[in-house]
């Protein structure tokens, strides 16, 4: 009997697969060609960290030791490259299109397996998950915190509790942000009268804020303060770490008077421009639920709106931010597009025809608009071409209309919606590869940290050829670094021998060097290569052409900041004196 038991413990079903299905998905988006990317500034400081660690070193922990001390244990394990650095962040968005499991109860089967292929999809989740020591890892152990508090799992919620707390400043801001929401939602179940089962949603379930009881919190609290040491030292390998984790919430309050760079357009621009999708329907389920009074829906809409805020006048602002207001948009785009599921009592090939034509004009629009970007916006065709488009809209609103007048209003509204859904998947999934960086050539995105890393495996290529010419093997020569201050230049050559200096003496003669100065002035000859070592936008000098051009292609015209690699010439196979860089 226990055998049999045991055997019929876990059947998997069709519910199953298709959470598998999403969560290879979010694999491959994130995990494929991860380390193909050269590492940014940004990136670099964190893994910089980790490697002094496995080096024996005591290096000062920045204050998100969480990232810091895990992947020392993979750098330790299995050595140093750009696939590792971003390894944790990868898997923990990953692992999160699996959080939507935990809350069918409460919010439904078909919603919450809608909302996994969202989160697996959703650009931002991807590009953070991306981003060595980003806020992927304060997300995904908040989320399951809550999870498990939800679940009655009180010690695994303080386990995850104390990752959090240990993930960098990001997580204050994603506290603030559901705090407010706390703090402004928590009357409204009290304000609004109670909905009948008929309008609320399947299994959605209305629970006021629960109070915090001192006797349940002893376990959480045990397992949440042992995660914090345990984790925060590296099994005391690390102490730093564990002032540092004090340093995240001093570094979240220094960000409300130190300036980012990152303008509020920026953050503004990134909804439309990569989650019109979670935009879109989780508005129109916030509208829903003002319409018929639901407190779900109002709770997840104060959510989105207070993260939202806060990303946008927290002064130390970056793009990634905005995946804090991304969770319940998404959770609100999820539970409205679980409504448009009813076909039993539709005519389907009228659905269909519906959805054609739809598709058919979202599509011509959109061709129609990418042909402009080749055209001069002075000319008599541009205004032509987006009177064309404005007509491409009405034209859309016309068709279901007439759907609606002529066959139902049901089939006009499945039809209409699905259209879109189906044309807004495609274009999610489409920023997702840019934000994964797995285009060629690659594209400009928002959400990355500026500024952005050049070409610089071509400067490792080049001082490794050179050093196998002389010595042999690679990385065997010393290497000269002047007056370059930049942590991807250090990760990048992390196995050479490099000297940081911010001057030479006259007489020194180093086999290598790094600078920007385009004159040496030292005793011995060099010949020098310029590479682009940072790229930043030209966002300020965009014309509007180019701002379309970005929105199709996610082309803009980049700033370059170039470095040169100045070889000693006696180096060199032929030996030939020069003492300018190459053109």
């Amino acid at each position: 009997m226990l055998k049999y038991a045991l055997m019929k413990k876990f059947e998997p079903t069709l519910e199953h697969a298709l959470y598998a299905v999403a969560l290879l998905f979010a694999i491959g988006l994130r995990f494929l060609h991860l380390g193909a990317l050269p590492l940014s500034d940004f990136e670099a400081d964190w893994a910089l960290q980790a490697l002094r660690i496995t080096q024996g070193l005591k290096p000062a922990i920045g204050p998100n030791p969480a990232y810091v001390h895990l992947t020392a244990i993979l750098f330790f394990v299995f050595g140093t490259t750009n696939f590792l650095a971003r390894f944790w962040p990868a898997l923990a968005g990953s692992l999160l299109v699996l959080a939507p499991w935990f809350l069918r109860g409460r919010f439904g089967r078909l919603p919450m397996l809608i909302l996994a292929f969202g989160l697996a999809i959703d650009p931002g989740l991807v590009a953070m998950s991306h981003l060595a020591g980003g806020p992927m890892l304060a997300i995904a152990f908040l989320v399951m915190t809550a999870l498990m508090w939800m679940h009655d799992r009180r010690p695994a919620a303080g386990l995850f509790a104390g990752l959090a707390l240990l993930s960098g400043p990001s997580v204050w801001l994603g506290l603030l942000g559901i705090g407010l929401a706390w703090v402004f939602g928590s009357g409204i179940g009290k304000k609004i009268p109670a909905q009948s089962e008929q309008d609320a949603p399947d299994a959605v379930a209305d629970s006021s804020p629960a109070r915090l009881n001192l006797k349940e919190m002893r376990l959480p609290l045990f397992w949440g303060i042992g995660s914090l040491i345990v984790a925060g030292s590296l099994f005391f390998i690390s102490p730093k770490g564990l002032p540092a984790f004090v340093a995240s919430f001093g570094a979240f309050l220094r960000g409300w008077w130190i300036l980012s760079g990152v303008q509020v357009w920026q953050l503004l621009l990134a909804l439309p421009a990569y989650e019109i999708l979670p935009l879109g329907f989780g508005i129109a389920g916030v509208v829903r639920g003002i319409l018929k009074r639901e407190t779900y829906s109002l709770r997840l809409g104060i959510w989105a709106l207070s993260a939202l805020i806060l990303a946008l006048v927290y002064p130390a602002k970056q793009t990634g931010d905005l995946v804090w207001a991304l969770l319940p948009l998404w959770v609100l785009a999820a539970v409205e597009l679980g409504r448009h599921f009813d076909f039993q009592s539709r005519n389907r090939w009228e659905v269909a025809a519906t959805m054609v034509v739809v598709i058919a004009f979202l599509v011509f629009g959109w061709l129609n608009l990418a042909s402009i970007t080749n055209m001069d916006w002075s000319s008599d065709l541009v205004r032509t071409r987006l009177w064309l488009l404005a007509a491409v809209v009405l034209l859309v609103v016309l068709s279901l209309l007439l759907v609606g007048t002529g066959w139902s209003i049901s089939v006009a509204r499945l039809g209409g919606v699905w259209a879109f859904l189906i044309t807004l998947t495609l274009f999610t999934i489409a920023m997702s590869t840019g934000a994964a960086g797995l285009r060629q050539p690659l594209t400009i995105e928002l959400w990355q940290p500026e500024p952005r890393t050049g070409r610089v495996d071509i400067l490792l290529k080049v001082a490794n050829q050179i050093s196998d010419l002389n010595r042999g093997y690679a990385d065997q020569l010393p290497l000269t670094i002047l007056s370059v201050d930049s942590p991807a230049l250090r990760w990048l050559f992390r196995d050479w021998q490099v000297h940081a200096v911010s001057e030479l003496a006259p007489d020194a003669t180093p086999e290598l060097i790094i600078t920007t100065s385009q004159d040496l002035s030292l005793a011995a000859k060099y010949r020098g290569e310029p590479l682009v070592l940072h790229e930043v936008a030209a966002w300020d000098k965009a014309a509007p052409a180019d701002w379309l051009k970005w929105f199709i292609y996610r082309q803009m015209p980049l700033a370059r900041d170039n470095v040169i690699l100045w070889v000693r010439s006696d180096l060199m196979l032929d030996s030939q004196d020069t003492t300018s860089p190459a053109p």
